[in-house]
């Protein structure tokens, strides 16, 4: 079976699973790469760049090193080459989960009860929640939807689309090296250097698909549009700017502005200022509906390019094989 086919039957297979089950409850694979690359730290750290580059080569280069022998060992048997794919799609992706806990925070919201949405919120994304109140909580919860909408489901896809199983372990262990160290702490600053430039150059596919299709899927087009072309690049992150500016315009709504870090105040620029509104707790659950149909039409058109690009090199292979017997022929 040609390689695009088992992406294509994995990959479906494995987000079909996500949507059904959600995360693996037990032994989870990317916890257990998080505890070998915090293994990895401990035995590697200073407050160095190059040292944080190995760190980066060691755990992503070794994740995806050890994908690639996966996949080679089963390539000539295609059912396991898809089983392999589907499990694989189904442990990096993460956008039922993603959905839960932000529908778990939105009904806490709507009960009134704070001081439960605000021990939820660090299950979805690293904010100070004691200082925040019901809005900002609502506007935390849809800013992370609409972030690891692209971290978490299209760019896996896309890396899925362009590399295979290695593609999507490589893309997981590099947004998780990201999420460990890469953040501007005193400890990380220099170390987590490598692992948030490389998590910027491996999301920017994604990241940009996912703004593409929530303009798509959003329902609000020309607001959305004019969102992501005002806002994007006034946002600290090159990935995530685009990403919630476009969730911004889609939705109505306006994001950015003050976050607050574990004690670090960060002053973001406003998204979608001029015509958005401020974020209700109603509003976590259309940006979940959103961020589900982002991935649906992410998985099809990954599918799809993959597929056409596979098509492309049969044909060209085989013109090749053909001219080559044409010639041996003539000799």
């Amino acid at each position: 079976m040609r390689a695009d086919r088992v992406f294509a039957y994995g990959a479906t297979a494995g987000l079909i699973a996500d949507a059904l089950l959600g995360d693996p409850r037990r032994g989870h694979p990317v916890a257990g790469f998080g505890r070998a690359a915090g293994r990895v730290e401990s035995v590697l750290w200073r407050d160095d760049r190059g040292r944080g580059a190995l760190h980066a080569l060691v755990c992503a280069g070794g994740a995806a090193g050890a994908a690639a022998l996966a996949a080679r060992a089963v390539r000539d048997r295609p059912a396991l080459a898809v089983a392999l794919t589907a499990v694989t799609a189904w442990s990096v992706v993460g956008g039922t989960s993603l959905g839960r806990e932000a529908r778990a925070i939105g009904g806490a919201l709507a009960a009134g009860d704070l001081e439960v949405a605000r021990e939820r919120l660090p299950h979805l994304c690293g904010r100070d929640p004691h200082s925040l109140d019901g809005p900002q909580i609502a506007r935390a919860v849809v800013e992370s939807v609409a972030e690891n909408t692209s971290d978490a489901v299209v760019g896996a896809l896309v890396w899925g689309a362009i590399g295979g199983v290695p593609g999507l372990v490589g893309f997981r262990a590099v947004n998780t090296l990201d999420a460990m160290v890469g953040h501007k702490s005193p400890r990380y600053r220099r170390y987590g250097w490598a692992s948030a430039r490389l998590d910027d150059l491996a999301g920017w596919p994604g990241a940009r698909l996912t703004a593409a299709l929530a303009v798509v899927g959003g329902g609000r087009p020309s607001e959305a549009v004019r969102a992501w072309k005002a806002d994007a690049g006034r946002h600290p992150s090159p990935n995530a700017g685009p990403v919630e500016a476009a969730f911004a315009g889609a939705l109505g709504v306006r994001l950015g502005g003050t976050l607050a870090y574990a004690g670090r105040v960060e002053h973001r620029p406003v998204l979608n200022g001029e015509s958005g509104r401020d974020v209700r707790s109603l509003d976590i659950e259309r940006a979940v509906r959103l961020s589900r149909r982002v991935g649906a039409l992410a998985l099809g058109v990954c599918v799809a390019g993959r597929l056409l690009a596979g098509h492309v090199i049969a044909r060209r292979t085989g013109a090749g094989r053909t001219g080559a017997g044409r010639k041996r022929g003539r000799a």
